[in-house]
């Protein structure tokens, strides 16, 4: 699954738009190498998404292509969520 569609079904975002705009400017990772917005996500991936001053990371559990709310939390596993200045993410 492309990642950008993964972000939003994963609901890590809350539109598929926003996730190829952060894909676009370089603030999504998969396996620590930056993502386009059609990179494809697998199970077992670790993803990082910086958000603001958010540097999430996350492992891929389980890839949908549609998911309610309760079943979009079992998508990933967030490993870390850190709080980090502009220019030391990564």
């Amino acid at each position: 699954m492309r990642i950008d569609k993964y972000l939003k079904v994963s609901r890590l975002t809350k539109r598929r738009e926003t996730a190829k705009e952060l894909c676009e400017d370089g603030d999504v990772f998969i396996n620590n190498k930056a993502a386009k917005p059609m990179t494809e996500v697998s199970e077992g991936d670790e993803l990082v998404l910086l958000l603001g001053k958010h540097k999430i990371t996350a492992k891929v559990l389980r890839i949908r292509e549609f998911a309610r709310k309760e079943e979009a939390k079992e998508m990933y596993e967030i490993i870390t969520d850190e709080i980090v200045q502009r220019g030391e993410e990564q």
